[in-house]
């Protein structure tokens, strides 16, 4: 029984970067030998044991071969015949095809030392493109590595390529299409997760919604960059430059699917996107089965987000409508992520990215104004049911108006 650490624990040592999880493979045992070990097995569709001491994971060198479509179309044979070698050349990219032992001995048949030094995301075997899910894997790989120079080689891009054009894609659960793009999302650089998805044609396939949105032109005066897509990708950009949550990331993506709606002959300009856009937004939501906050979030942010920058022109009634659908008084923080999803559709404009937002504050000010509206002198005074709820829209629409005044 031989024991190595593998994939990212390697690569991420090799580029000195810290080590978020250790992945284990267990050459030349059986399942029996694990068991007997006190290992406690975890893995239904291939052995897995987690560690009787430390409950880390470790699995059993195995061969997988495609027995049918999308990610769950595999077979996998584990024995203690199966080599070192033969376990890594099943995985997907070079630079996770390595293992090292306790001395820190690398194992690298595939040269992912090589590619690492080049800065090179290249495929380790033609069995990549077997596995539809590797494709969103690649681009997430690359929007995790860009800033340390990584892109795509070209026959891996051309692989994934094929994947998009043979229907395969479809094949993929919501479930795990949302797993990696939620986490590509979270990565440092998130629009390249699209750009590469997009350069071999996966988000046509994926996503047509936000693939339309390229090559539509907005009214330079409000967007230098012009193209709505390469907006997108800007305020995608500003929103992990700013750190900001899953929710904000999601909701800045899909903002703007409406403008992909636009007759050419109303271009640049497009009037009512943000309703247009609201049946695409939902489309999206459903078809990755997206968490519910970051559903919710989506269509309010789609909806509002002009409100949003017009803030100060509200007239204090449509103030106090907005505050009403995002329910401020019992959820702030959502209207906190609305504002941040605003403030990066604002600096995602070529040129503008530092620009000041204060349409932030202002919207906040109108929220606690709104929140400082006591209900109990109003139960004092005999309001109940209905008429209750009136009452407080007046004392909230007349708060609202003194802080339009003053500011």
């Amino acid at each position: 029984m031989r024991i190595y650490k593998v994939g990212g624990a390697v690569r991420d040592r090799l580029l000195g970067i810290p080590v978020a999880d250790i992945d284990r493979v267990v050459v030349g045992a059986t399942t029996e030998e694990m068991l007997a070990k006190g290992f406690r097995p975890v893995g239904a569709d291939f052995p897995v044991f987690l560690h009787p001491k430390t409950g880390e994971e470790y699995a059993l060198a195995r061969t997988e071969r495609k027995s049918g479509r999308g990610y769950g179309g595999f077979t996998f044979h584990a024995s203690p015949e199966v080599t070192l070698e033969e376990d890594l050349i099943r995985r997907d990219l070079t630079i996770n095809a390595m293992a090292e032992d306790d001395q820190q001995n690398v194992t690298d048949p595939y040269h992912g030392q090589r590619d690492l030094e080049a800065r090179i995301l290249r495929h380790v075997s033609p069995a990549f493109a077997e596995d539809p899910l590797r494709v969103l894997r690649v681009a997430r790989f690359a929007a995790r590595y860009s800033g340390l120079g990584f892109t795509v080689a070209a026959e891996t891009l051309d692989l994934m390529r094929q994947l998009s054009e043979s229907g395969e894609l479809q094949a993929l659960t919501a479930e795990r299409s949302w797993k990696e793009i939620s986490r590509a999302l979270m990565e440092d650089r998130p629009q390249v997760f699209i750009e590469v998805l997009r350069a071999c044609g996966a988000l046509k396939v994926l996503m047509p919604e936000i693939d339309a949105l390229f090559g539509v032109p907005q009214p330079e005066t409000h967007h230098p960059e012009i193209d709505t897509g390469a907006h997108t990708l800007s305020v995608l950009e500003q929103a992990a430059k700013h750190e900001q949550p899953l929710t904000v990331r999601w909701a800045c993506l899909l903002h703007d699917l409406g403008k992909g709606l636009t007759p050419e002959d109303e271009w640049p300009r497009h009037i009512a996107h943000e309703f247009k856009g609201l049946k695409l937004i939902k489309a999206v939501n459903e078809r990755f089965k997206a968490p519910r906050d970051c559903q919710e979030l989506a269509l309010l942010v789609g909806e509002f987000h002009t409100h949003g920058h017009r803030a100060q022109e509200l007239k204090p009634s449509t103030l106090l409508e907005l505050l009403q659908r995002f329910d401020v008084y019992r959820r702030p923080q959502r209207f906190e992520e609305f504002i941040a999803a605003c403030e990066m559709d604002a600096r995602g404009r070529k040129g503008l990215e530092e620009r000041s937002y204060p349409q932030a504050d202002y919207l906040r000010g109108a929220a606690n104004a709104a929140r400082s509206v006591e209900v109990q002198p109003l139960l004092e005074k005999g309001f109940k049911g209905p008429e209750l709820g009136e009452a407080i829209k007046r004392e909230r629409l007349k708060v609202l108006k003194a802080y339009k005044e003053k500011a």
